[in-house]
């Protein structure tokens, strides 16, 4: 279910005076019946080819958007009680929906996870047609992506409370209202997203817990952090002088895991998408590598299925995982790191 949300007391850093902030989410969660209920796309047709274009890939060469596993407005499933909360910040100058796979993979084990667009900074479509690209100027950074969330765990807390938070007052999908439990709240972001998302951290408590993919960490928090704390780091290694930064203001539980062979993009749906791309517009090996490293992209799959869910089963239901204790044989290409 996509929610349009504005935060009335905050004006929009980009668009100028008597603008609130706006925002489009997603909320993605078990469902108990989808037979009547249509498949989401992962993103918009007209809003997929200016990503590609945004990138350089001809997006004439390129079929239409992929479909996900989710049914739009479909019932949720609560057989279990209120469900726990996972947040998420994407990539910069990319959109919500880029780490779909581990999203999927959360809410088919019972999790609520909303996903944020961060205006200006996403490629976005609103309920009135209105489509943004991302800007450079004002740029957004780090902590811009940071503000956006204290508003959406109070659209949250809203929701929990049996409260619409759509600012168009659409229909809810049903037991959607009262689903989410305000108690456990965990969030995790890539790169840009998962610096906003140890910022959250410092400044909301409301987070339970961070998992931050191959995040450069700039600018770091400036105190410490005793609440648990992932890294999956690919290009932005504890070698990186933020990182280290970072790792050294975590008191609490802490982990630091990375896949041989992986690059900045080995963590979300790029590293499974990239390669269809490259066959539809004929990029060579070399090209192929330099977007998506010597990681397999079915091995990354498997990891971006495995390891967060472990992580935030660990920290917000508090179920023992051995995967996080140490080298997995199922995942002989991941690395734990001191």
């Amino acid at each position: 279910m996509a929610l349009r949300l504005v935060d009335r007391s905050r004006p929009d850093p980009v668009a100028g005076p008597g603008r609130y902030r706006e925002l489009m989410v997603s909320v993605w969660y078990p469902a108990r019946d989808v037979t009547r209920y249509p498949r989401s796309v992962w993103l918009s047709d007209p809003l997929l080819r200016a990503l590609l274009e945004f990138n350089g890939i001809p997006a004439g060469s390129v079929g239409g958007p992929p479909i996900t596993a989710g049914h739009v407005g479909a019932p949720v499933q609560r057989s279990g009680g209120r469900l726990p909360v996972v947040v998420y910040s994407p990539l910069a100058h990319d959109q919500r929906a880029d780490t779909t796979i581990v999203v999927q993979e959360l809410a088919s084990h019972g999790y609520l996870v909303v996903t944020v667009d961060h205006t200006y900074d996403a490629f976005v479509e609103f309920p009135d047609g209105r489509r943004l690209s991302p800007v450079d100027e004002p740029s957004l950074g780090a902590p811009d992506f940071a503000d956006d969330i204290p508003y959406v765990l109070d659209c949250i807390g809203r929701l929990a409370a049996g409260r619409n938070p759509d600012a168009d007052g659409r229909t809810l999908p049903a037991g959607l209202a009262g689903a989410p439990d305000p108690g456990r709240i965990g969030m995790f972001g890539t790169s840009k997203g998962g610096t906003a998302t140890a910022l959250v951290m410092s400044m909301d408590s409301r987070v339970r817990a961070g998992l931050s993919l191959d995040a450069p960490m700039e600018p770091v928090i400036a105190t410490d952090l005793d609440r648990p704390f992932m890294l999956m780091t690919a290009d932005y290694g504890r070698d990186t002088a933020p990182v280290a930064q970072l790792w050294s203001r975590l008191t609490g539980w802490k982990l630091n895991v990375r896949a041989c062979g992986a690059v900045h993009n080995a963590y979300d749906d790029y590293q499974f998408l990239l390669p269809q791309i490259g066959a539809a517009v004929g990029w060579s090996k070399e090209i192929l590598l330099s977007w998506i490293g010597t990681l397999r992209p079915d091995r990354a799959v498997r990891i971006q299925q495995a390891y967060p869910l472990a992580f935030f089963d660990l920290h917000l239901r508090h179920q023992r995982q051995r995967l996080l204790e140490g080298p997995s044989p199922a995942f002989r290409e991941v690395r734990y790191l001191p």
